[in-house]
């Protein structure tokens, strides 16, 4: 049986809010999409990186429901 979990025990803890701190967006709050869709285009690899991330693991989540 896989795991259900398996996507939160591949990511490190210490990724847990740190595009929201580069975008300068408080935890509880969403990203907004223009936000997420300027950092995409970033001349910073990592930010580009974690917004396409953060953006593949949103649309995992909508194909949930």
């Amino acid at each position: 049986m896989a795991d259900k979990k398996w996507i939160q025990k591949a990511l490190p803890k210490s990724s847990k809010g740190k595009l929201h701190k580069e975008l300068g967006v408080p935890l509880g709050e969403k990203i907004p999409a223009k936000k997420m869709a300027k950092a995409a285009k970033s001349k910073n690899p990592k930010i580009q990186k974690q917004v396409t991330l953060a953006q593949t693991l949103a649309h995992i989540r909508k194909n949930k429901k």
